[in-house]
């Protein structure tokens, strides 16, 4: 990596889709505050990072990291093209589309088998897409758009293929800014508005993804924002700009009706685009994507329906200065995210049909990390098990960036995982939102819980003195048991938790406890501790391999 001979693999394609998407979220609010063209309605950004997920999901469910980087290539072009939002998602799709086509003709080429993409494919591609992004809104490029920062990106990857891949893309980046500064010279509603070209800004955003995944670093950029104005009174016979942002799927329809089509949707509105998909996606090629701003929204579907066949229709009503997803594009009502530490733990929950994030080994979540997690979860809805391994200045801010962007997050008060499985337990996507997160964190503050740790220095504790190698039973931040080892402080432990009663038991068995007979022999121990001391009670135990205590425990 880093190197003039490092190649664009099928593995590093789809790191980079991955990465994308987390700089996009990074990078959303400073995108749509630029969006002032082709209507200023703040949502660029969001589009763009709805569109680049709906590739990486697609990438992700139908293409192996290792292999053909060619159908890779095909599979970010289609998720793009299928769940593409918004004028700036179209044109997105149709940049992937380019690499996709230049791969899949040089895989044809090679028999088949793309293993990686050099710096000459990748200028080619991009090229390639240049011609798309034009093609798919008839055939005019406007001077100032994403269009003049893609074409200097691809002029300048292809003038230094010679020098290898990371130089190429270094290049193409340092020509982006160079194109993206000049856009309000080329435009003058962005003149205006004092800003750059908010699409140009997020293809930079992607350019820059790609560096840091051949390279492994990222440059620090200029943070564009638009320049502060008065507001102006609407003159009297301006007329506002239109009501509805129209898309859908269009089968079955030659050359000719689509361009009935595009005259027809011209006459309705504007920001008209008609992008069609990869000749590699399916036997046919008569697949479109069909975007237009318009006030008879009944109109633009019913011009789709007079020349082929529609799906996935989505009608989003336009706003100035709303961000936001799309209400529309979720692919589930409602989502479990559950934050959690340990292979086992991670298939616990989701074998309950929770999303899980897990938190890096020296760290816990960041606001970024959770609003990622968010996104990724495609649901409308999301109910949020931190588990103890969130900061709540952190849960705070991620969640508030969500519920900004039209996600419903609600965070469940869950400290520990046994809380989260107590509280997941009771889920029920059927109620409503406040309502289920009501049931769940009554279910989470119900679970009384503490943990099992060795000591690993003398200390005096307000159980008593312990040394290293003594278990320690902690209850709300306190020592309450020293024994001699971590059984004899989980019996303790369990003795406390279960003197009000309760009717299971949860036992969370943690990397602490090496070695599978160790764990089995821990968890018999205090199943017949159980038995014979608190019958009528229920104990189920996991080996979770978590990190920090060796058990967690839970009683509801």
């Amino acid at each position: 990596m880093g190197t003039s001979d490092a190649l664009l693999d099928a593995a590093t394609l789809r790191d980079w889709a991955h990465t994308a998407v987390s700089d996009l979220i990074t990078h959303i609010d400073e995108i749509n505050r630029l969006n002032v063209f082709p209507v200023a309605d703040s949502d660029t950004g969001a589009n763009m990072l709805f569109t680049m997920r709906s590739a990486l999901a697609e990438a992700n469910a139908g293409a192996a990291a290792e292999g053909c980087v060619a159908r890779v290539a095909a599979a970010l072009s289609s998720g793009a093209l299928n769940g593409a939002r918004g004028n700036s998602g179209v044109i997105l799709s149709q940049i992937l589309r380019g690499i996709a086509d230049v791969t899949a003709a040089a895989a044809a080429g090679a028999g088949g088998e793309l293993r990686h993409m050099d710096a000459a494919l990748l200028g080619a591609g991009l090229q390639r897409g240049v011609e798309l992004v034009i093609a798919s809104m008839g055939g005019d490029e406007v001077p100032g758009t994403i269009v003049s920062v893609l074409r200097a990106a691809a002029d300048a990857v292809e003038k230094c293929a010679d020098e290898g891949l990371p130089a190429a893309i270094t290049a193409a980046g340092d020509a982006a800014v160079v194109a993206l500064e000049k856009t309000p010279e080329q435009l003058d509603v962005l003149a205006d508005a004092g800003a750059v070209d908010a699409g140009g800004r997020g293809l930079l955003v992607l350019l820059d993804a790609l560096r840091c995944s051949i390279g492994g670093q990222a440059p620090a950029r200029t943070v564009y924002e638009p320049a502060p104005r008065a507001p102006e009174p609407q003159a009297a016979a301006e007329r506002p700009g239109p009501q509805f942002e129209v898309m859908y799927r269009l089968d079955g329809c030659d050359a000719t009706a689509v361009n009935r089509l595009r005259n027809r949707l011209e006459e309705l509105g504007e920001s008209v685009a008609l992008a069609q998909a990869a000749a590699q996606e399916s036997a046919r090629i008569d697949s479109y994507s069909v975007h237009v701003h318009t006030d008879d929204a009944g109109a633009a579907v019913e011009a789709g329906l007079a020349v082929g066949r529609l799906s996935r229709i989505v009608i989003s009503a336009l706003s100035s200065g709303a961000a936001g997803l799309p209400a529309g594009g979720w692919t589930r009502e409602r989502a479990v995210l559950a934050v959690v530490d340990g292979e086992g733990a991670a298939e616990l929950f989701a074998a309950e049909g929770a999303c899980v994030l897990r938190p890096d080994p020296d760290a816990n979540i960041s606001a970024h990390q959770l609003v990622r997690a968010v996104v990724d979860t495609g649901a409308a809805q999301v109910m949020v098990l931190p588990n103890g391994y969130v900061a709540a200045e952190e849960l705070v801010a991620g969640c508030t960036a969500a519920i900004g962007w039209g996600i419903d997050v609600v965070p469940i008060p869950t400290g520990s995982m046994v809380q989260g499985l107590a509280a997941l337990a009771v889920h029920d996507a059927e109620r409503q939102a406040v309502d289920d997160g009501f049931t769940m964190a009554r279910a989470a503050g119900a679970s009384r819980h503490g943990s099992v740790r060795i000591a690993t220095e003398s200390a005096l504790t307000w159980a008593g003195p312990c040394r290293p190698g003594d278990g320690l039973g902690i209850a709300g931040d306190e020592v309450l048991i020293v024994a001699a080892d971590a059984a004899g402080a989980a019996i303790g432990l369990l003795d406390l938790l279960l003197a009000s009663g309760g009717d299971l038991v949860t036992v969370l068995i943690g990397a602490g406890i090496e070695g599978e007979a160790d764990a089995t022999a821990l968890g018999d121990t205090l199943q017949d501790h159980v038995h014979d001391h608190h019958p009528g009670t229920e104990l189920m135990t996991y080996r979770t391999g978590h990190r920090g205590d060796v058990l967690l425990i839970g009683v509801e």
